[in-house]
């Protein structure tokens, strides 16, 4: 047991900055030790907003010189695999970003690394953690659908649109693109719902005309800004899943998701815009009608109603929450999930439905290894 966890975050991205460094401060066995990012500017001005003592530009001089107990990486997807590899050799317990790595060969040297040290470890699916699908897990459990049909969820982004490069619609540096970066985040949520999956179908596209080179002037492949996939599960039920950054969504943060649950005992809806809207309905069914279920505060002292982006923040920056369960595991000695194996199998339908849409068939899951 210990009581305190010495943390290092590597990467000083905006995503460091509102998601991890708000929840580790408000973490009371933290202590945020070190940071560590290529541009010194930017990872100076956040140690100074977070009082961290130590900056490094160079991860592998941060591990090598700062004694830590437990890292964070929130890096371009191309790094993941290379620093939590070096961070489970020293002996750290990982918390690293989605998607897990690059394909599933790389996700499965990761889970087996993290066994062979015993470490404790995280993927932050972080809409797994949010009070609609807490409460769509907790209806589904008591057995709300009854017998699972099929899902259909949407994840409706804006932040593809621009022609400027980006690493994260680069292949070798990203993976994937939307089907990686968001649509990863509605694959967890339907193997979470649903169970394992056995088939995938996909369909990745291009719609945004992006530079031919990088900043480095070498040519990339380009990755999609749309994905559509079809999943089958163990039990026969079937799950769609859409992924887009080109959709124009003029919300404050340029996001609306949807997800719709069906079974022989009823329907499960929720939906959100992150403004006005953040809703669950269901109908059971010899029900006529939808009905509002009530999503109830999973914490008493945030995720206020009414106010929905400042549940959302709230919900990952009061102890509990992810990054705060991911620290409190480390310091007791326990579990949390998803943990890497938990992210390598999101990262193994991640290749599954690369492969289908390259070869425009419907692909089994045992032929990704």
């Amino acid at each position: 047991m210990m009581e305190k966890v010495r943390v290092g975050i590597v990467g000083t991205s905006w995503w460091a900055d509102t998601m991890y460094l708000p929840s580790l401060a408000g973490t009371r066995e933290a202590i945020i030790t070190s940071c560590c990012g290529r541009n010194e500017e930017r990872a100076q001005k956040l140690a100074k907003l977070w009082n961290i003592p130590k900056v490094y530009t160079d991860w592998k001089t941060m591990l090598n010189e700062e004694p830590l107990d437990a890292l964070i990486i929130t890096t371009p997807n191309d790094t993941h695999g290379p620093i939590t590899l070096a961070a489970l050799e020293k002996g750290l317990h990982v918390l690293c970003e989605k998607p897990l790595a690059l394909d599933y060969a790389e996700a499965r040297s990761m889970v087996e690394a993290a066994k062979k040290h015993q470490a404790i470890t995280m993927v932050p699916f972080t809409y797994s953690f949010l009070p609609m699908t807490q409460k769509i897990k907790g209806l589904l459990n008591e057995g709300y659908l009854g017998e699972n049909y099929h899902l259909n969820f949407r994840y409706n982004a804006n932040y593809g649109r621009s022609p400027e490069y980006s690493w994260r619609f680069n292949q070798k540096r990203a993976g994937s693109g939307s089907l990686g970066d968001i649509g990863s985040h509605f694959i967890y949520l339907s193997v979470w719902f649903f169970g394992a999956v056995t088939h995938v179908s996909a369909e990745l596209c291009t719609f945004i005309e992006r530079p031919d080179i990088d900043p480095s002037g070498q040519p990339y492949v380009r990755a999609d800004d749309f994905s559509i996939i079809v999943l089958t599960f163990s039990n026969g039920a079937k799950g769609v899943i859409q992924a887009t950054t080109v959709a124009h969504e003029p919300t404050p943060w340029g996001q609306t998701h949807y997800l719709d649950l069906h079974g022989s005992k009823g329907t499960l809806r929720g939906w959100t815009d992150w403004e006005k809207t953040y809703k669950l309905l269901g109908a059971k069914a010899e029900e006529k009608q939808f009905k509002e279920i009530e999503i109830p505060e999973l914490m008493p002292d945030g995720q206020q109603s009414g106010d929905i982006q400042k549940m959302y923040k709230e919900t990952f920056r009061k102890r509990g929450q992810m990054t705060g369960e991911f620290i409190e595991a480390v310091a007791s000695g326990k579990t949390c999930r998803p943990n890497f194996e938990d992210g390598a199998e999101i990262q193994r339908i991640l290749d599954a439905a690369l492969l289908s849409s390259q070869e425009g068939r419907k692909v089994e899951i045992k032929e990704i290894n």
